[in-house]
C-alpha cells in the first residue's frame, strides 16, 4: 500500500524538532507491556524514546523524512554519550554556551547520513536541537514578535505560576484573555498563517471550519483546566525552553532506563503503509500513529486501518490524534477494531499538548 501524503509534501528539512504530542497520554493509552513489539511515527524521536521506558522488546520508529530520522539519531547518540544535564543543554531545554562541544561527543555515534546532516547545520546545534524545526520557528515568531504585543514577559511568567483551578480561571478571564489576545491569536493561528509558517498547506487539505477558534478554545482549556506550570509544551511555546517542566523522555527518572534500552529502538525511512503491509499478520502489539490520518483522504484512512489491523495481534492498540480533521474507526470495521472511547476522552482532557481536538484509542478484536 502506497503512502498518499508522500506524493504531496516535501520531507527534506526538519518540520518538527520536537514531538508536540503528550507522551504521558500516549503511554497511558497504549499500555505497553514488557516484551511488546511497538511501532511509532518517528517525528523528532521523543515519543519513540518514551516508549522504551515500558520495556518493550522492540520499537520501530518510522518516518518518510531523513531529516526527522536525523533528529532521532541525534537523540539516541546524546543518550549514549552525554549525562542527563548535558542532554538537556543539547536539546535546548536548558541554556548552554557549549552545544558545539556536546555535539562533537555525539556525532561519531550517528549513522553517516545523519552526521552529515547535523555537521552542515552548526547554527541549529548552537541554538538547541529542539529549536531547529519549522514548527518551532513558528512558535518562536509567536513568542518573540506577537506575544509581546499582548502580554509582558512578567505576565507570561505569572501565567506559569502554580495556582488552583479557581485561581487559573480568574487569571485567564481577568488578566490574560484580552481582546488583543483573541484578535492576534486568531490571525497568527489561522489556516493561512499556520500553513505558510508552521506546518504545510497540504496538511490542511482535509480540514474544514474555523481553525483558529478551535485552537483558541483548546488553549483556554489548557490554561484553566490544566496546570500551565507543569506543561512542557506550553513552557516552550511561551519561553523557548522547558524550565522545570520536562516532556517524559527528558525527565531524569527515565534517563537510565531509556539509555539501557536504546538497542531495542530502530529508525526506518519508510511509510507506515509500506511497513504494515510487509510485516505479515499478527506481528505488532502497539501503534503510535501521531496525527497521521488527518493528512490523508477518508478512503485512504479506511484502507490504512484495514492494513494496520491485519498486521496486529489480538488486543493490540492503536493511538492517534485528531487536530483539525476528524478521523475515527468506520462502522465497516466494527468487527476488527473496538473504540476505547472513555479512555480516549479521559486522556484528551488531560492532554498537555493541548491543540488537538480529539485523542483516539482503538483495540484490535
Amino acid at each position: 500500500m502506497r503512502s498518499e501524503v508522500a506524493t504531496r509534501a516535501g520531507f527534506t528539512e526538519i518540520r518538527y524538532a520536537q514531538v508536540w504530542e503528550d507522551a504521558d497520554v500516549l503511554l497511558d493509552a497504549l499500555n505497553i507491556r514488557a516484551g511488546d513489539v511497538c511501532v511509532s511515527i518517528a517525528s523528532a524521536g521523543d515519543n519513540a524514546l518514551a516508549m522504551l521506558t515500558r520495556d518493550p522488546a522492540r520499537v520501530v520508529a518510522l518516518d518518510l523524512s531523513p531529516a526527522q530520522l536525523a533528529c532521532l539519531d541525534l537523540r539516541v547518540a546524546a543518550f549514549r554519550a552525554l549525562s542527563h544535564p548535558e542532554l538537556l543543554e543539547l536539546i535546548g531545554s536548558r541554556p548552554s554556551s557549549r552545544r558545539a562541544d556536546l555535539y562533537s561527543r555525539c556525532r561519531t555515534m550517528m549513522p553517516d547520513e545523519s552526521r552529515r546532516f547535523w555537521d552542515s547545520r552548526p547554527d541549529a546545534i548552537a541554538g538547541g536541537a529542539g529549536s531547529a524545526g519549522k514548527f518551532e520557528r513558528y512558535f518562536a515568531l509567536f513568542r518573540n514578535r506577537v506575544l509581546p504585543l499582548v502580554h509582558s514577559r512578567r505576565r507570561v511568567l505569572d501565567l506559569l505560576t502554580p495556582r488552583d483551578r479557581a485561581g487559573r480561571e480568574r487569571f485567564y478571564e481577568d488578566t490574560w484573555n484580552t481582546w488583543r489576545w483573541r484578535a492576534l491569536f486568531r490571525v497568527f493561528f489561522s489556516r493561512t498563517a499556520m500553513g505558510r509558517l508552521g506546518r504545510d498547506p497540504e496538511f490542511f487539505r482535509y480540514v474544514t471550519g474555523d481553525v483558529a477558534s478551535r485552537i483558541l478554545a483548546r488553549t483556554r482549556h489548557a490554561l484553566i483546566e490544566l496546570d500551565p506550570g507543569v506543561n512542557p509544551y506550553l513552557h516552550w511555546i511561551l519561553t523557548g525552553h522547558h524550565g522545570n517542566a520536562l516532556p517524559l523522555y527528558l525527565r531524569p527518572e527515565h534517563f537510565e532506563k531509556i539509555r539501557g534500552n536504546l538497542d531495542r529502538l530502530e529508525g526506518r525511512c519508510q511509510s507506515i503503509e509500506e511497513f504494515a503491509s510487509g510485516v505479515g499478520p499478527g506481528a505488532i502489539d502497539r501503534y503510535n500513529l501521531s496525527d497521521l490520518f488527518e493528512y490523508v483522504s477518508m478512503d485512504h484512512y479506511h484502507r490504512m486501518l484495514e492494513t494496520l489491523a491485519a498486521s496486529s495481534r489480538s488486543h493490540a492498540r492503536l493511538a492517534y490524534w485528531n487536530m483539525l480533521a476528524p478521523r475515527s474507526r468506520p462502522q465497516s470495521m466494527a468487527t476488527r477494531l473496538a473504540p476505547l472511547n472513555d479512555l480516549g476522552e479521559r486522556l484528551h482532557l488531560a492532554d498537555k499538548a493541548f491543540f488537538y481536538s480529539a485523542f483516539i484509542v482503538e483495540e484490535v478484536i
